[in-house]
């Protein structure tokens, strides 16, 4: 049976001038003055004009390739489509089915005629064009927004969206949590069982830069204006040491040795002697740095350590560094203090409204596991936090007793005699990152510049051998003995 509908359709960009009433209206008011009988709309309501994949729309070509439609209204041609591939298509359709359009704004068309076709194509390109300027001109907006430092789309984990702008919430101290625990060596999934938060929305967390106060745009990076929930030490610790495929190794260096040349972590190996070795996750795909023996790596580090012993200036800037934390103003947002108070308030609503009967027990366990699961590792992080401040401090006034005792101490027998615990809380603590290169060995000690260190000063060679034999380690360590 033919009868008469009228298509009318609105996107975000003009919802407020042409609203569906009042293309709807417009429609009917066309179809009573040429007597086409009653009319039925058909609207597709905050879609894009882009492609014909809308609602509305495909009920719409369903019923013309049935033959179920003898005149279609529309405000405008641009409502039906501002592909100019896609409005030939429909041209085409209803030439085929013999559907008169109704245009409100340009009037009939004739689509069997030469000049009619051609009017038909310059509205098809002109909406094309229409719709191809707004895509121009918002993504130019998004651009400038983030490079003046603003968030696009949704606001992350740990973060509202405030009239534009991100602001801590009450997840960020959990988001700050999440760091640690990876900065640790927790696995995604260890992490997500103590936080109480979904392992995909972990592992997006520990990638995400936006809690380094960045904003990101087409993939590249701006500073932004909200502010960060974790620091660049903290968002590093996070990243490294977690080698995809593989489980970090015990061996003292490992996260911390990188490749010079693309920036990897260098994952371990270990060969048929049991003997740990560095490689670039690259090795093989582009890069050509050849394997590193993790010994001559830790002689790299505790040469670079016996540097530290004696440079007084270095000494200095350690100092500085150790005292940042002093120095450094608290994340903005709610306190690991407030929303551990309101995480309990949230229980003891939850348990009134469960012995109230007002929740099934198949509702409540989830919610209640969610709350206390949230409320334990909280707490856990403001007890590690405290002890963490007491830590600093304490390293802080003890420093200078340490350094006098590193000037005054041969480094390398320190060493020798340290266990393998007291050896790695060494690194851990004064080794930030060893960078390996085809040439030579650059050490980062915390809070100093690298020290770069030839191969055959720590017993390596140039070429892909990467087990140091003992007749070079010896000679090598009375390299390092001489400098002592």
């Amino acid at each position: 049976m033919s009868q008469t509908l009228a298509y009318v359709r609105v996107s975000t960009e003009d919802q407020i001038e042409f609203s569906p009433d009042a293309q709807a209206k417009r429609c009917r008011d066309l179809a009573r003055l040429r007597d086409l009988g009653p009319v039925t709309v058909l609207s597709d309501e905050g879609w894009s004009g882009k492609n014909l994949d809308r609602p509305r729309m495909k009920e719409l070509l369903a019923l013309v390739k049935e033959g179920d439609v003898t005149h279609l209204l529309v405000w405008r041609w641009d409502r039906l489509s501002r592909d100019q591939g896609d409005f030939s298509q429909l041209v085409k359709l209803f030439t085929e089915k013999g559907v008169t359009v109704h245009s409100v704004n340009e009037g009939d068309l004739d689509l069997a005629s030469a000049s009619g076709k051609m009017q038909i194509g310059v509205t098809g390109v002109f909406a094309q064009y229409y719709r191809d300027q707004i895509v121009e001109n918002t993504k130019m907006g998004q651009r400038q927004a983030a490079e003046r430092g603003r968030w696009q789309n949704h606001p992350p984990t740990g973060y509202n969206m405030v009239n534009g702008y991100l602001e801590p919430n009450d997840m960020a101290p959990l988001v700050q949590r999440i760091f640690t625990l990876r900065a640790e060596g927790s696995s995604y999934p260890e992490i997500a069982a103590e936080v109480g938060i979904k392992y995909s929305t972990v592992r997006s967390i520990c990638l995400n830069r936006a809690y380094l106060g960045e904003a990101k745009y087409s993939g590249d990076l701006f500073p932004g204006v909200h502010a960060p929930l974790v620091n660049e030490q903290q968002f590093n610790a996070a990243q490294r040491g977690h080698t995809k495929g593989q489980r970090r190794s015990k061996d003292l260096l490992s996260g911390k040795v990188r490749c010079g040349i693309c920036m990897r972590v260098a994952g371990v190996h270990y060969n048929d002697r049991n003997q740990a070795i560095y490689r670039c996750r690259h090795r093989g795909q582009g890069c050509k740095i050849p394997g590193r023996s993790a010994n001559g790596l830790q002689r790299a580090a505790l040469l670079g350590m016996k540097v530290l012993a004696d440079d007084v200036e270095l000494q200095a800037a350690i100092r500085h560094q150790l005292t940042a934390h002093q120095r450094t103003e608290a994340p903005k947002g709610p306190s690991v203090a407030s929303v551990i108070a309101s995480l309990k308030k949230s229980e003891r609503r939850l348990l009134d409204l469960y012995y109230a009967e007002q929740i099934d027990p198949e509702t409540f366990a989830p919610e209640h596991h969610r709350i206390i699961t949230q409320l334990k590792t909280l707490q856990k992080e403001a007890t590690d936090f405290e002890r963490d401040q007491r830590t600093r401090d304490e390293a802080v006034s003890k420093f200078g007793q340490v350094a006098d005792l590193l000037t005054n101490l041969d480094i390398e027998r320190l060493w020798r005699s340290a266990s393998a615990a007291e050896q790695r809380t060494l690194v851990e603590d004064l080794v930030d990152s060893v960078f390996i290169y085809p040439d030579q060995i650059a050490v980062q000690v915390a809070g100093a510049p690298p020290f770069i260190i030839a191969l055959n000063e720590v017993g390596l060679t140039q070429g892909c051998k990467p087990v140091v034999s003992e007749t070079r380690r010896n000679r090598s360590d009375a390299k390092i003995n001489n400098l002592a």
